[in-house]
């Protein structure tokens, strides 16, 4: 069984099927990539595993509890962090304040931005800020304004914002989406650093086959609101209906 079980999910929206019968299982302590053309229901799926979308069917379980149910920030505090497709950060402040906002909410149970001054004050958030921005390799910047930063800087920011929350499941919406290659070639980097690192489940949604073939231990490829095949990385390669319907005939 993995730290992640859905099963059985159904979600209509008036007569569009967006899910139809969908089972996953991610193991902990993997990579799991979710890929498919749009509309093939990927979004529709991340947004039930987080508490934006109650299925109609199914279940969908995290370490054995259901999330089913739940406010988002509920089930952050269970363990389960997401990266959005844009960056989630606030851009008026700096990257260090940024970086201390999301451990006070572990602390606190919620966000609340009034009591930033509070925040400030505390010795031992501030230096658990600046040792996951040493982790993301931001301390340089720490004084910056966030908004000023490039997209790659962004993603790493918001990457290190949800790992200073110690999630035990992080699940990425494209995270490259909009960047150059060599940002996203560091994306890839940071995020082969963090799985080696930590001791964290990672699934991505992603639709650049070249990150998903850079990190992925396992594959579920979605076609129609439907699991089409669940495999490893090569067997997926060489399936020939993915090959015709996903990556097309030269991947």
């Amino acid at each position: 069984m993995g730290i992640l079980e859905v099963k059985n999910v159904n979600k209509n929206f008036g007569g569009l099927k967006a899910l139809s019968d969908v089972n996953l299982s991610v193991r902990e302590n993997s990579v799991h990539a979710i890929i498919g053309p749009n509309g093939a229901g990927k979004s529709t799926l991340l947004n039930c595993l987080v508490g934006k979308l109650i299925p109609d069917t199914g279940s969908v379980m995290f370490d054995g509890q259901s999330v089913l149910g739940r406010k988002p920030y509920e089930i952050n505090q269970m363990g389960i962090s997401r990266v959005f497709q844009t960056p989630e950060i606030f851009g008026d402040l700096t990257v260090l304040e940024n970086m201390m906002i999301p451990i006070f909410a572990r602390r606190d149970g919620a966000f609340r931005m009034h009591a930033y001054e509070s925040v400030a004050r505390e010795r031992g958030i501030l230096e658990q800020a600046e040792h996951v921005l040493e982790d993301m390799k931001m301390a340089d910047k720490r004084h910056m304004h966030a908004a000023s930063m490039s997209r790659g800087d962004k993603r790493r920011l918001e990457i290190g914002m949800c790992l200073s929350q110690e999630p035990r499941l992080l699940l990425l919406d494209e995270p490259t989406a909009g960047m150059a290659r060599a940002d996203t070639n560091n994306t890839i980097d940071l995020l082969k650093q963090i799985k080696e690192e930590r001791d964290i489940t990672i699934a991505i949604i992603e639709h650049d086959m070249h990150v998903v073939f850079s990190l992925a231990d396992r594959i579920t490829v979605l076609a129609q609101g439907t699991p089409l095949v669940e495999d490893d990385p090569q067997n997926i390669k060489g399936n020939p209906k993915v090959r015709e319907a996903y990556l097309g005939e030269s991947a």
